[in-house]
């Protein structure tokens, strides 16, 4: 699974690698992202590539209750297609969540250590992400989205069995494009793990546990 990320790069630069026509508004440095907090997603309106924050829990448009979000920060790219919560989105509204590093857990001596995963190089990444619009009956509307994962790589499997798929940047773009609404199995076969030697990871900090820290310690190896 997926159950926090970072992204304290450069606005800027986060403009420029992924081509966004928009302004990012109200952009800040995030060591900490949690569930149910609001995260960076990149979609493609059909002639252009941008940027806004909708909330982490996929609400399906189809819900009677806004709180099933909490249950569907993740979803399997195994089942995307069978899944009632995610088959629509998959087909019709496909995102970039925008990251530059994600946290895992390992039972290590009776207790949760976590560690950090990043690439190598530093670099931002984008995560594979379906977004969904819900209407409330006072006709408010939740965007929301989800992570999609896949099977880990055997680096990252030393700590957990699943990890968030990591598109290349070549496929980017693919993934965002609409016209491949109608070749799942195309797009299904762009959810793979990426390749083990392009990773780092290390110990951090417990205090990654609780969302009310997020600052640069948090990204420290201990």
């Amino acid at each position: 699974m997926c159950g926090r990320f970072s992204l304290f790069q450069n606005g800027d630069d986060i403009v420029l690698r992924f081509c966004i026509a928009n302004d990012i508004e109200n952009y800040s440095k995030r060591y900490n992202i949690a569930p149910s907090q609001n995260v960076l997603v990149v979609i493609n309106d059909g002639r252009n590539n941008r940027a806004g924050y909708l909330k982490w829990g996929l609400v399906p448009f189809w819900a009677k209750d806004p709180s099933i979000g909490n249950r569907f920060i993740n979803a399997r790219a195994e089942t995307l297609a069978e899944r009632a919560a995610f088959k629509h989105a998959f087909k019709k509204q496909r995102c970039l969540i925008v990251a530059d590093g994600f946290y895992e857990w390992k039972k290590e001596n009776n207790r949760k250590q976590p560690y950090r995963i990043q690439l190598k190089n530093n670099k931002l990444f984008a995560m594979a992400g379906l977004w969904d619009r819900w209407r409330g009956q006072d006709g408010k509307e939740l965007f929301s989205c989800t992570i999609i994962t896949t099977a880990a790589n055997s680096l990252i499997s030393s700590v957990h069995n699943r990890m968030p798929v990591i598109l290349h940047p070549q496929v980017e773009n693919i993934w965002l494009d609409k016209k491949n609404d109608d070749h799942l199995s195309f797009l299904q076969s762009l959810l793979m793990p990426y390749e083990t030697e392009e990773w780092e990871i290390y110990p951090v900090s417990t205090k990654i546990n609780s969302p009310k820290y997020d600052e640069p310690a948090l990204i420290e190896r201990v």
